[in-house]
């Protein structure tokens, strides 16, 4: 059996943490660094950082606010957010990013994502898609942070995404994202079912057995935000809840 990764997810802007509801009306929760700090100290497997203003913007991920968190950290670390190019991996890597994500560019330019592949390793590249519901089985790819959508079939895109190159999936509902509903449970078996890298499940967590749901209906790993900053749970607690469920995580 392999082992379910835990991983918080530090929404960034403007180098406060910040959380919303589908990516919308943004409140404060902290500091990147000290949410980086707590949640490796209760057991974090890795962390990713999205600076969610930055594709908006025009620009990359601010680089100063990854190396303020790699100085605090040893987990492996994730960043997407404005990603658009070679130069812009390689910044961030140098930075102190171990992976990057890619979201919106690769959905306007797909051949993105053989480039960085090829340049970087597939172990590097991590496929962001955010998935809007149209029917009860199916879920198109919207894009500038859900302000658009763009009739793309999300699971088609992600196997797609993979014999392009990516490594990994970064798997979000858009629907359920800030609303502590549960996770598509739906879409991640769909996913699962088509592609065969590991899929990062994210998007309305709420306790630890809809984390539990989300790794039994194929993710590799699971994400969430709100349950941790606003101290619903921990890691330790989820990781607790896995044991018990019999899934294996890392203690």
């Amino acid at each position: 059996m392999l082992t379910t990764r835990i991983i918080p997810c530090l929404d960034v802007k403007d180098g406060r943490v910040v959380k919303g509801v589908r990516f919308q009306s943004l409140r404060d929760a902290g500091s990147p660094e000290k949410r980086a700090v707590e949640y490796e100290a209760q057991g974090a497997d890795e962390l990713v950082v999205l600076d969610v203003s930055a594709t908006a913007e025009g620009r990359l991920t601010r680089l100063e606010t990854i190396r303020r968190i790699r100085r605090c950290i040893s987990i492996p670390l994730t960043v997407g957010g404005g990603v658009r190019a070679v130069e812009d991996v390689a910044a961030l890597l140098d930075a102190g990013a171990d992976r990057v994500s890619v979201n919106t560019a690769a959905v306007l330019s797909p051949q993105l994502i053989n480039t960085l592949s090829k340049c970087f390793g597939r172990q590097c590249i991590v496929l962001a898609i955010d998935a809007g519901q149209t029917t009860r089985r199916s879920w198109q790819v919207v894009i500038h942070s859900g302000r658009e959508r763009t009739g793309m079939d999300a699971v088609a895109w992600a196997k797609t995404g993979e014999e392009r190159g990516a490594g990994e999936i970064l798997l979000t509902s858009w629907d359920r994202d800030g609303t502590r509903s549960g996770y598509d449970l739906d879409l991640i078996r769909a996913v699962s079912r088509r592609v065969n890298m590991p899929i990062i499940a994210s998007g309305g967590a709420a306790r630890p057995t809809d984390l539990v749901e989300a790794a039994r209906s194929g993710a590799s790993a699971v994400l969430a935000a709100s349950v941790f900053h606003d101290a619903n749970c921990s890691v330790s607690n989820i990781k607790r809840e896995f044991s018990s469920a019999q899934l294996k995580v890392r203690i």
